[in-house]
């Protein structure tokens, strides 16, 4: 009976906790939960066991009780603070018995929380060795102090602990190991192997506890025991070493003012005290230092009994008498001085140490300094003096006036005082003594740094002692003087801080003077103080009261904890109570009773599944078992109602457990009778439970088992039981068999349901084999099933319901079909395909649909669902396209034997206009997908014939109904989507199948077709400003509240049909409601609906609409069709206008993804009227807005760590997922829009907002995102973005490139990273690892053309480049290094066949092309190597190919070599590019010769050719090695052979062959190898070639242009560069000269004009100017001389600079230069272009070019002026 009890209480208080948190708030539970749910919660947070057990549902307990009942929160504090602690106990207990080293540290940690439970256990041989502990830390001496400390902390917490038993056991303890240190018996013994035990003791905390507190205890064993241990220590020093001795002299000093108020002599204890105070014989010296042992005298005259003041005259007399300077001090030390002050200091009228601490102050700074100067002044007269000292006595009693007198050194002053006082002369200021003492003791009173200070100068204690014998008549003085004693003497400790457990650093405020009660009581004092520290400050608070503890669920708690801690862990506590041997090392009153242990039992369910396991495998009857099975359901149950997330206790021990075998007994035969089957259902039940349960991470050892049990063949009697036999069926007359067996038939499709969609996550290769063979197999039973009665009206609508459901479940698996050895995949939906149209015929075309009554709808909801999984396979199954007309049903009632029958889809229709939304959208989207299929299409269009406005019309006024739910709508925006996939004709054609829509005008007369018809339908239609409203009432939060608690899911039938697939659910969408058509028992077509608020604007058509007939598409005939559904839903209105009425529903992501993919078929199929329409409506700008990537993060936020407040998880993964639908179908509609009109998007403020959020999208973290079917929609989704980001840089660079470089520099780390991570998917998800690497080779290509283009424009619009975010910003290094791996670690490992090879290498050359630390990424990566080592191979294969005779190599390898050598050049160039250590890195793997091996087959593909001389130019720019190494030869195959020789067989000599060879039509060729030969030309060894190779001839057989025409061919642009490259060098100068004509050829081209390079032959002059050995050839070519100065007449200004600085050059340190040009003419040139020079540039500094030229001038024209 308990063990029912106690299950029903944790199932009732997990359901209860869960239904408050539902509910209601926690800030809210105390105004709404009755009183006696606090008594309730009160006893489930004390239950230990289920605290345990079910943590989170504990911590909701708490925080309710907190908000209910604070004295019940407040026990409940206070017990789980003891549990806490008794926890701590044991394992200290259990690590201090543990071998080996231990972690000293975290036993003091524990020892300390261990002390607060010592009276709920009083386990007494935890002091012993707390204290071990304590006792071996402070022996070491490597101890640390942070350990000592700590340590220190808990032993004074157990001397001053407020149970005495404790105390009493501690200092015992202590007491044993004193003894054991310095006990007599260890005399023979080292001593230093024994005295460090004690150190623990030698701290004046410790010593101050047991002196101030322990020496006082009224229990006799704690006194005794501390009297003894201080007598121990004071008699010990023999037993001590020195350091142990100083060590504990040093500890005491601070506690001897606690310690000698004990002083007697007639007690052990106090006479040692008294010793402290002697001084020995040798030299003067005691046991104490000099001045604290001089205090510790002084101190003795104020203790109480009047022995022991007389022995203080005494050693005080000693001491004055031997004081240096006695003899001049007063008084005179004799006996009758002596005989008179034994009671000097024991006062009648004690002073108040009292001052005041006003807020502001009473007299001014400057009257306070005139007074002190009047105190302080010799030259006025005493009795002045003393008023003034008086004065300030009385103004020194407001603190804040201390420091005034402080800064002029009062105290000094007064100490000067009293020693003029105590010398032979003193009797004359004896006046001023009363009132300095005051002003002293005022001064000390406030100042504890000062006391301090003058506490360690002996002289001044002396003097004060003086003074009081002098004046000790006088009571005054007397009282004074002692009131200083006490100030100074008992400074130690007065201070709290000081004997704090934890001091801390800052300094403490000024406080009262005040003493220890221990002190004022055993001192007689001259002064009045508060007393402090009578409690030690050490004394801790134990969270439980002895009344607490008597509490019966406090004490049950504490019980229980013990013995949990003891035995650490239920598991251990229940092994160890199942065991015979049981040792108990506690008191019996923590026992557990028999009643603690089962309940421990039950409710730890790894121990209570065991016991109900070890009960089904011992059971001889039925009932047994059926109650073990029960058990183990309500331990699921328990799972699901504690909120654990994942995996519960249950499910983890059921994994451990061999609980199938149990099981399996009962579930391999048929059941013989009710009993029979009434345990086969529990146990059917309980598995399907734990399926469930195990959902998101199924046991795939269970799914196996299962599957396999499943697919037995003979018996198999859980598929077998579906159908019933011709026995069974016999026996249906007994209902209670009856009602059983259905119960089991429910019960099994329920499982197989459970099954089918727990195996949608299991990648287990067995399993998912299983299940395919399950699949087929369950189809055909539930094929018989469907078809075991006779007639479709007689059928069992539960029973059929059922079928269908579990139809339902099968069907939404892809390839149910194609498993059977017998039967063909789509023979076996031929036959459903049968078996469902006969259902849906029986219960809804023939009854006129659902509008005579509610029966058969759910069979029809499951039977339209089976359908569209169905369409599904048959489209995949289907051997031809040809299967359409098995969809076709004839119209009309069987009684109606002369109605004609009409074939097609027409039974579908009555379905979209069923009355519940589910049905509604399941059936739209059946039609959506036989409209996949061109013969669908033309099939529905067919069967709206009778229809008003047709198909087109049905579907567009559903698509427009604001009163529809969204995912009706969506449904309907596919099935026209789909109709506009098929090309439609603009006009009437013959014979041609689609038509599209077809409309006729009334008034006109006027009918259309096709595309016409289209925009005229929409036109009518006011579609776009539909779309507008739609769009603005898009609605992306989640649902306002959920009608179905998500943990308590509806097992009954009906609700368990919203759960038919996982995917379905996302489908409960806003419906309609009113009052004729709400179904109360659909909750799923409710949950969602939102209603519009009420300031939404109506829509108004923005032009009077004309009257339109849409006609059916198959009919050229003006008809007008007529309405003949029956269904009770109002018919869609035939005039399609639907102008936007209230209240209107928000619009689903989901519906407007669906519209933006229609969208995207009408801007195909019309883009010039639908780009038009999209710019009036500024449609993208709406649909663009929608984008919100802060919101989907926030959500993503959510999933990756939901809170107790957040909604369910599935709800919030649906939303994103729909969000993310939502953003894919915008990206391709986005990037039609670009295609087909840029212009569409160029508004800034859309553009930038849209890449911002789509950027923000990108760069969402997945990372912990535990729900695997949510990454692969990301990973769809962001492969649409990159696309669109792609498209729009190709499309619209110059406005959308600043905006996104702009946004990824903000967000770079995270861009790197998703750019990181989707390159690595090139395996599991090539298209996005394609579009990331086209998005970045896009965005690098784009900028750098852009940079090119203006490079001033893009530093404005982009001060971040991805140049500088790539290299320049060191932050950046290690996310760049990262890119630049992963994608050379794609471009490696990705196959040459794979078109993400050629993708991976774009990116790879873009990223090359500008960054350097790519480049160095690739060269310590060794590409360069890899590639060269790729073209030797691709050579080699090509050379073997061609030794195959008739074959043509390059054209057979088109796609192969061709391609792959071409990238590989390609990367070669990009990664030498302006980079000499990669150029010297390609020197030395031998470019040059691989290059000249691969010579042939360049010749014979152009494109190879041009790449491999761009890579030549760019390896030889600015690089002369590279340029030398082309003069080498190379003999072989391989480039290792190259060697510097004779250039009969070099690259050089081949591209000069080619140069003169070049065709005139190939100029791309033409111009890169006259480009490549300019970079030669820079080179000492290339030009020796050149001028061996006679080339440059060449030059002199080139056509000038005749006639009018004075512009140069390109040809001759290129050897112009050539040769003024060849110019910038003497030896080529030469070169140039030695060209007969060549000076002259020149001098004419000089006159014609190329408008990329016109001056180039001005610049040859300019170069050769300026060698002294060729300027002889200038100046005797008049041509060239008055072509330079005609250059100053020239309205260029680069020609007046060239001929300028030619000019200068020439006559420079040339005379006959300067002769030659000193005629007229050119003199006047020069001087006319110098004068306007100097008027047009006067402010030259800001150009540079012309300060240049006025330079050139000026020079000019002094040289030729002089002499």
């Amino acid at each position: 009976m308990l063990v029912h009890h106690r299950m029903a209480f944790i199932s009732t208080a997990l359901f209860t906790v869960r239904l408050i948190q539902t509910l209601l708030p926690v800030e809210k539970a105390s105004e709404f939960l009755p009183e006696p749910m606090s008594a309730a919660l009160f006893l489930l947070s004390m239950d230990m066991p289920m605290s345990l057990e079910y943590p989170n549902i504990h911590d909701a307990v708490v925080a309710y009780l907190e908000q209910l009942n604070s004295e019940n929160y407040s026990i409940y504090k206070r017990t789980a603070e003891a549990a806490y602690s008794i926890e701590c106990t044991c394992n200290f207990l259990s690590d201090v018995g543990k071998e080996g080293e231990k972690n000293l540290l975290e036993l003091v940690e524990l020892a300390d929380q261990a002390l607060l439970s010592f009276s709920c256990h009083q386990h007494f041989p935890l002091i012993k060795e707390i204290i071990c502990v304590c006792s071996k830390i402070w022996k070491s001496a490597q101890a640390s102090p942070l350990l000592q400390g700590e340590s220190q902390k808990v032993f004074l917490h157990m001397l001053s602990h407020p149970l005495p038993q404790v105390k009493v056991e501690t200092y015992h303890c202590c007491l044993e190991i004193v003894k054991e240190c310095l006990g007599v018996h260890n005399v023979i013994k080292p001593v230093s192997s024994l005295c460090s035990g004690i150190h623990f003791l030698l701290h004046p905390k410790v010593l101050y506890e047991i002196c101030a507190f322990g020496i006082q205890e009224p229990k006799n064993e704690v006194n005794a025991a501390a009297k003894t241990i201080l007598l121990y220590l004071l008699q010990g020093r023999l037993m001590m070493t020195a350091m142990t001795w100083n060590k504990f002299i040093e500890s005491l000093c601070p506690v001897i003012p606690v310690l000698q108020g004990y002083a007697d002599p007639e007690d052990p204890l106090g006479s040692c005290i008294l010793l402290l105070s002697k001084a020995s014989s040798e030299a003067g010296e005691g046991i104490l230092p000099s001045t604290t042992r001089l205090k510790s005298m002084l101190r003795l005259l104020l203790v109480k009994k009047p022995s022991v003041r007389s022995l203080a005259l005494k050693l005080l007399t000693f001491h004055l008498t031997s004081e240096e300077g006695a003899d001049t001090k007063r008084p005179a030390i004799d006996a009758r001085v002596l005989s008179t002050v034994t009671n000097l200091f024991i006062v009648k009228r004690p002073i108040e140490l009292r001052l005041d601490d006003r807020r502001e102050l009473v007299i001014k700074v400057e009257t306070v300094q005139k007074v002190y100067e009047i105190f302080t002044s010799d030259d006025i007269d005493l009795v002045l003096r003393k008023s003034a000292a008086e004065q300030l006595a009385v103004i020194m009693q407001d603190i804040k006036m201390h420091a005034v007198v402080k800064k002029l050194c009062l105290i000094d002053k007064i100490i000067e005082y009293l020693n003029e006082c105590v010398g032979q002369d003193g009797e004359v200021i004896e006046c001023l003594v009363q009132p300095c003492l005051t002003l002293l003791r005022k001064v000390l009173c406030a100042d504890s740094v000062m006391r301090v200070s003058l506490s360690q100068q002996p002289s001044l204690l002396t003097l004060l002692l003086r003074v009081s014998l002098i004046f000790h008549e006088d009571c005054t003085i007397v009282t004074e003087v002692g009131a200083l004693f006490c100030l100074l003497l008992f400074d130690e400790v007065s201070r709290m801080d000081m004997w704090s457990i934890n001091p801390s650093n800052k300094p403490s405020l000024p406080s009262v003077f005040s003493l220890p009660v221990s002190v004022c009581r055993r001192y007689h004092l001259p002064v009045s103080v508060i007393g402090h520290h009578a409690v030690s400050p050490y004394s801790i608070v134990l969270p439980l009261s002895a009344d607490c503890l008597a509490l019966k669920p406090v004490s049950d708690m504490l019980r229980i904890a013990w013995n949990l801690s003891w035995y650490h862990g239920s598991d251990n506590l229940l092994k160890q109570m199942n065991s015979e041997t049981k040792i108990q090392e506690f008191l019996d009153a923590l026992k557990l009773s028999t009643e603690d242990i089962l309940i421990l039992k039950i409710t730890h369910t790894a121990s209570g599944l065991q016991d109900c396991l070890h009960s089904i495998v011992q059971a001889a009857a039925h009932r047994n078992v059926r109650a073990a099975v029960t058990r183990m359901s309500f331990y699921l149950l328990n799972d699901k109602l504690s909120l654990k997330s994942g995996t519960g206790p249950c499910g983890v021990t059921l994994k451990s457990l061999a609980w199938h075998p149990a099981l399996n007994r009962f579930l391999q035969v048929l059941p013989a009778c009710t009993e029979d089957e009434k345990l086969l259902i529990d146990i059917i039940n309980f598995l399907n439970k734990l399926m469930k349960r195990q959902r998101k991470n199924p046991s795939v050892e269970l799914l196996n088992w299962i599957l396999e049990l499943l697919l037995r063949h003979n018996p198999n009697p859980l598929l077998d039981l579906l159908v019933l036999t011709e026995s069974q069926a016999r026996e249906e007359t007994d209902d209670i068999r009856t009602a059983v067996r259905q119960q089991l038939q429910k019960e099994l499709i329920a499982l197989f349901n459970t099954l089918l969609l727990n195996i949608t996550t299991v990648t287990d290769r067995k399993c998912l084999e299983l299940l395919y063979v399950f699949q087929t197999q369950l189809s055909l039973k539930l094929l018989q099933c469907l078809r075991v009665t006779d007639a479709p009206h007689f059928y069992g609508l539960p029973s059929l319901e059922r079928t269908l459901r579990g139809m339902a479940h099968l069907t939404a698996h892809p390839g149910w079909s194609s498993h059977s050895p017998l039967t063909k995949p789509f023979d076996i939906c031929v036959k459903y395909l049968s078996g469902l149209l006969e259902v849906i015929t029986s219960f809804y075309v023939e009854r006129g649909g659902n509008a005579m009554s509610f029966m058969g709808k759910g069979v029809t909801k499951s039977t339209v669902l089976c359908l569209l999984h169905l369409s599904h396979e048959m489209i995949a199954q289907a051997p031809s396209s040809e299967w359409m007309p098995l969809w076709f049903l004839p119209l009309g009632s069987h009684s109606e034997e002369h109605a004609p029958t009409q074939q097609g889809l027409a039974w579908l229709i009555p379905l979209w206009v069923d009355r519940d939304p589910e049905v509604r959208f399941t059936s739209l989207g059946l039609g959506s997908a036989l409209t996949t299929l061109e013969p669908g299409c033309v099939a529905l269009a067919n069967s709206c014939q009778n229809i008003s406005g047709g198909l087109w019309g049905t579907v567009v006024s559903i698509l427009l109904d604001h009163l529809e739910c969204s995912a009706v709508r969506r449904e309907a925006a596919f099935i026209l989507q789909n109709l506009l996939v098929i090309p439609m004709p603009s006009e009437i054609l013959k014979d041609y199948t689609w038509q599209g829509p077809c409309v006729h005008d009334e008034d006109s007369g006027l009918s259309l077709i096709g595309k016409p018809a289209l925009q005229a339908l929409l036109y009518h239609c006011h579609f776009y400003e539909h779309l507008i409203q739609m769009v603005r009432h898009c609605y992306q939060g989640r649902y306002g509240f959920d009608l179905i608690f998500s943990a308590f899911g509806g097992t009954s039938e009906g609700s368990d049909l919203n759960g038919l697939d996982d995917s379905f659910k996302f489908w409960r969408a806003p419906s309609r409601m009113s009052g004729q058509d709400h179904d109360p028992s659909s909750l799923s077509t409710s949950e969602t609906m939102l209603t519009a608020s009420e300031g939404s604007a109506e829509f108004q058509p923005l032009v009077p609409s004309a009257t339109l007939l849409l006609e059916p598409s198959h009919d050229h005939c003006v008809v007008q069709g007529h309405h003949e559904t029956t269904a009770s839903r109002p018919p869609c209105d035939s005039s399609l206008s639907a102008p936007l009425s209230k209240p209107c529903i928000f619009v689903t992501p989901s519906l407007l993804s669906a519209v933006c993919g229609l969208l995207d078929n009408l801007l195909v199929i019309a883009p010039k009227d639908t780009a038009n329409a999209f710019r009036q409506a500024r449609l993208i700008e709406l649909l663009c807005n929608i984008v919100d990537a802060p919101f989907l993060d926030m959500c993503m936020q959510e999933l990756r760590t939901p809170l107790p407040a957040s909604p369910p998880v599935e709800h919030t993964q649906a939303q994103v997922s729909f969000l993310l639908e939502y953003l894919s179908s915008l990206s391709r509609l986005l990037q039609s829009c670009l295609l087909v009109d840029p212009n569409l998007m160029m508004q800034d403020e859309v553009l930038k907002s849209l890449i911002t959020n789509v950027i923000g999208v990108l760069t969402i973290c997945t990372k912990d995102l535990l729900d695997g079917e949510l990454v692969p929609v990301f990973y769809h989704t962001w492969t649409h973005l990159f696309e669109l980001l792609a498209t729009l840089l190709r499309k619209a660079s110059a406005v959308s490139l600043p905006a996104i470089t702009s946004v990824l520099a903000k967000h770079w780390e995270a861009v790197i990273d998703v750019l990181c991570r989707c390159v690595d998917l090139s395996v599991r998800c090539p298209a996005l690892c394609a579009a990331s690497l086209q998005f970045l080779s896009v965005l690098l290509t784009e900028e750098v053309k852009w940079r090119l283009q203006d490079k001033d424009k893009i530093s404005l619009c982009c001060p971040q480049t991805m140049a500088s975010l790539l290299d320049e910003t060191q932050e950046n290094q290690k996310s760049s290094e990262r890119l630049n791996k992963v994608i050379l670690q794609c471009y490696d490992g990705t196959s040459p066949k794979d078109i993400l090879k050629r993708v991976a290498a774009n990116a790879l050359m873009s990223l090359l092309a500008v960054s350097r630390r790519a480049q160095k990424h690739a060269l310590k990566a060794d590409l360069i190597d890899s590639c060269m080592q790729q073209m030797k191979d691709i050579n080699a294969q090509l050379n073997l190919d061609s030794l195959r005779p008739g074959k043509a190599v390059l054209k057979k390898k088109e796609d192969g070599f061709v391609k792959e050598l071409s990238i590989t050049m390609q990367l070669l160039r990009n990664c030498l590019y302006q980079n000499e250590e990669c150029k010297e890195a390609a020197l030395g793997a031998h470019l040059v010769p691989v290059l000249h091996s691969l010579w042939p087959w360049l010749l014979m593909d152009d494109s190879l050719m041009q790449i491999a001389l761009q890579l030549l130019c760019v390896y030889t720019a600015n690089f002369p090695n590279g340029c030398s190494s082309l003069c080498w030869s190379s003999y072989g195959q391989y480039a290792q052979a190259a060697h510097r020789g004779a250039p009969g067989n070099s690259l050089m000599l081949c591209i000069l062959k080619l140069a003169s060879q070049m065709p005139l039509e190939n100029t791309a060729i033409q111009q890169m190898v006259f480009l490549f030969l300019s970079n030669l030309a820079l080179s000492h060894d290339c030009k020796g070639i050149i001028q061996k190779s006679n080339f440059l001839q060449n030059f002199l057989s080139l056509t000038l242009p005749r006639g009018g025409n004075k512009h140069l061919s390109n040809l001759t642009v290129l050897w112009l560069k050539l040769l003024l490259n060849m110019s910038f060098g003497e030896d080529g100068q030469q070169m140039i000269l030695r060209l007969d004509g060549c000076l002259d050829l020149l001098t004419e081209m000089s006159t014609c004009r190329h408008k990329s390079s016109p001056y180039i032959p001005l610049l040859i002059f300019h170069n050769i100017c300026f060698s002294p050995t060729n300027k002889p050839k200038i100046l005797a070519n008049e041509k060239i001389i008055t072509v330079l100065a005609a250059c100053l007449e020239n309205e260029n200004q680069n020609a007046q600079r060239i001929g300028a600085a030619a000019l200068w050059a020439l006559t420079y340190n040339y005379q006959k230069a300067k002769t030659a040009l000193k005629n007229s003419s050119i003199k006047r040139k020069v001087d006319e272009a110098y004068s306007t020079a100097k008027r047009t540039f006067s402010n030259s500094e800001e150009n540079p070019l012309n300060a240049y030229y006025l330079k050139c001038l000026e020079n000019l024209v002094q040289l030729l002026n002089s002499s």
